[in-house]
């Protein structure tokens, strides 16, 4: 429990810095989201991927708001006992409007009696978040069928290409696939903003969450698997290379990891959900830029890392993402509404040397599946096969990512 008078002068605080956030790029996402709904729209995503930016370029279309964010070491100790304190001051500063504008209040034990009793006075609750799992489970308990939910990404490469004000070419994709999408960093591109962004998500989001007290088992195990994008693993060999005592903790650590957004683990393809389930994963991570701040990047990775551009673009279309191995491999079969509409290889270079395998692999796929045709991206090839009347493009990616926006 807090006081109002400390309530009182940290939302004159927040509010002043929050109108004075850098405008940026207007976001791919912006146009999604509604201005005028019964429901609570939820906004997540890793942090500073410019979800609080977002807000501020809804605002310009909204005279006034309020606005809230509970991720403030000044208001340690809040509890589920502040909300109406924190009300009372919002209504007396700001009595006119209906908005409600919120960063991490998923901080905050039963936040969502709070969000629901809003929504019941017609009041428009918008919500960003850093953790997912945090979010979904109160959402699937007082706000069920009362909230909207998206996920906000770094900026995808049109959006790059904006803020930068460049040209799409290989020379700006080459600079995206070095840097990333991460706002902050772009704008003060020192290695250490993307380095820090790494150690606040393992302490602030994981390890004080969740009492963990093995630091360095987590930390070996992210730099692992943000060194090893693209790459197959099984929660039991992570047990027996990091030593850690059960393959729950894994399990476990994983999970937080996904559910801050860092990384991201998909299966193969299998009509068995059992099979699914017990088959090796892989691995991908939010953001090339935080992989190379991160890393110690070879040339034999840079085929990995194109592979993590696809797969980010692919998660930012809302796909079902699947890689998928028999005879040969593909590295992405997407869903879309149960149904596996889309088969891609994603390599570097396209050559002599590995022309039979990458066509095999998708080829293969798109077989099994029955599709028309299939897609293999690269870093700057372009071409065009049909093989037992089935078409497949060669394009690079960076083509690919502004036509597929």
């Amino acid at each position: 429990m807090i006081s109002k008078e400390i309530i009182e002068r940290t939302v004159v605080s927040q509010q002043k810095l929050f109108h004075r956030l850098p405008g940026m790029v207007s976001r791919d996402l912006l146009p999604d989201i509604p201005l005028s709904v019964s429901h609570a729209v939820i906004v997540s995503g890793i942090r500073r991927c410019g979800k609080s930016t977002l807000l501020l370029q809804l605002t310009q279309k909204i005279k006034t708001v309020h606005y809230f964010n509970f991720d403030d070491s000044r208001i340690q100790g809040f509890d589920a006992s502040d909300f109406n304190r924190l009300d009372t001051v919002l209504l007396e500063m700001k009595p006119e409007t209906d908005y409600y504008f919120f960063d991490e209040i998923q901080l905050i034990d039963q936040w969502e009696v709070f969000v629901r009793t809003l929504l019941d006075r017609q009041k428009k609750v918008y919500i960003t978040g850093s953790n997912a799992s945090m979010l979904s489970r109160e959402l699937g308990t007082r706000l069920t069928g009362r909230n909207l939910q998206y996920e906000l990404f770094p900026f995808s490469f049109a959006e790059y290409l904006k803020f930068k004000n460049a040209k799409p070419e290989i020379a700006s994709f080459e600079r995206f696939f070095q840097e990333g999408g991460i706002p902050e960093f772009l704008m003060f591109p020192d290695i250490k903003v993307l380095q820090g962004l790494v150690s606040d998500i393992l302490f602030r989001d994981i390890i004080v969450r969740h009492n963990i007290r093995n630091h360095e088992g987590l930390q070996a195990l992210t730099n692992y698997l943000l060194s090893n994008v693209g790459k197959e693993f099984s929660y039991t060999k992570l047990k027996s290379a990091f030593g850690i005592s059960s393959v729950n903790t894994i399990i476990s650590f994983v999970k937080f990891l996904e559910d801050s957004y860092l990384l991201f683990a998909i299966p193969k393809f299998e009509y068995s959900l059992k099979k699914q389930a017990v088959n090796p994963k892989k691995n991908y991570a939010i953001d090339s830029g935080i992989i190379n701040a991160n890393t110690l990047s070879f040339t034999d990775d840079l085929g990995r890392i194109l592979e993590n551009i696809v797969f980010i673009q692919l998660k930012r279309q809302n796909f079902e993402i699947f890689y998928f191995k028999m005879k040969k491999e593909c590295d992405f079969v997407v869903s879309k509404k149960g149904k596996i509409v889309m088969a891609i290889q994603v390599c570097y270079f396209f050559n002599d040397d590995n022309l039979q395998r990458e066509l095999n692999g998708v080829v293969e796929a798109i077989k099994f599946f029955n599709l028309e045709k299939g897609l293999i991206l690269t870093y700057n090839n372009t071409d065009e096969f049909i093989i037992d009347n089935k078409q497949i493009a060669v394009k690079p990616v960076w083509k690919w990512l502004l036509e597929s926006e």
